[in-house]
């Protein structure tokens, strides 16, 4: 599970929408997930990805923010595959046309996730999109599974690590500008000037102010460092960074960049690496040994975070598939 963006159109399948069947081997059930199915969904996320790439970055958090969105409607856009009492796979339909999903390692191989497909496809025409996809490790077995199923690939994405050992080496902002915690009241103008710099290369709607502060504000954990803002000498926004601690396997956090953007006329100045190197920093001083983030070939931002000290960990490939 990895936060993308994808095409889409804005209708939504309503919660009158009736349960769609899936084609399950013998043995297994189906329903809508609830926030109490949380953890066990981090489970399958995370046992997937320690397949796939070694280790998992996913967070309860990252799943219950993501499931708490005001416009996010969990008994129509979900649904749990279950082994008995045991979760072995879910579907999400996180935005019209974008879905996560996950399978259990052993579960693997018995058509489960093709019946998924099927489901997310079908919840995502009936919500209006005229496509929908999702994005996966490159190689894995739902990369294979979905290249199979006819899912053409889009871009590439890649996660990188600021590494543990790498010296955090100060990059000055210029003359008059400052970066500071956002303050409750900095919050509308934060997810203007973020939304407007992703906008420059998604194609998607703009997400609503409520379900941009689900994600950050309203994330449990939440503190006034975890959003940063940079201002010149007149006070006016000029970036904006979101960074967050996330545990790791052995207890210690780790920090991962959700959201980093520089207004369109302020590039070219430097704010943006200074304010990554300012992210990194806090991180390290609350305690994070690792500092991470994604980014895909879209943005065209891989080279700058590279020249900060970042190395590629792990690469992504987003699937889509008309409907």
């Amino acid at each position: 599970m990895r936060e993308q963006e994808n095409g889409r159109r804005t209708a939504r399948a309503t919660s009158h929408t009736p349960v769609m069947d899936l084609d399950l081997p013998a043995g297994l059930t189906h329903r809508p997930l609830t926030l109490a199915d949380a953890p066990a969904v981090l489970a399958a996320i995370a046992a997937e990805e320690v397949v796939d790439l070694g280790e998992s970055t996913m967070t309860l958090e990252d799943v219950e923010s993501d499931w708490l969105r005001p416009s996010y409607d969990i008994a129509t856009s979900t649904v749990g595959v279950f082994d008995g009492d045991q979760l072995v796979a879910y579907a999400d339909l996180s935005a019209p046309s974008v879905a996560y999903t996950a399978v259990l390692p052993d579960h693997q191989g018995r058509g489960i996730g093709t019946a998924l497909a099927g489901w997310v496809q079908d919840r995502a025409r009936a919500g209006g999109s005229d496509r929908v996809g999702s994005q996966m490790p490159e190689g894995s077995a739902a990369d294979r599974l979905m290249r199979d199923l006819g899912y053409e690939a889009l871009w590439t994405a890649w996660d990188l690590e600021l590494p543990p050992e790498r010296e955090i080496v100060a990059r000055p902002l210029p003359d008059g500008v400052t970066v500071s915690d956002a303050s409750p009241s900095d919050r509308e103008a934060a997810w203007t000037l973020l939304e407007d710099a992703f906008l420059e290369w998604s194609d998607r709607d703009r997400v609503s102010l409520d379900d941009f502060g689900a994600r950050i504000w309203g994330r449990t954990g939440y503190e006034p460092w975890n959003l940063r803002l940079v201002r010149d000498a007149r006070g006016e926004l000029l970036g904006a960074t979101h960074v967050h601690l996330a545990g790791g396997d052995d207890g210690t956090p780790s920090a991962y960049v959700a959201k980093i953007a520089v207004r369109p006329d302020q590039r070219g100045r430097g704010l943006a690496p200074a304010m990554l190197v300012d992210a990194f920093a806090l991180a390290r001083a609350h305690g994070a040994t690792r500092s991470y983030l994604s980014t895909d070939t879209r943005a065209g931002a891989r080279g700058l975070y590279e020249r900060v000290g970042m190395v590629v960990t792990s690469t992504w490939v987003n699937r889509s598939i008309r409907l």
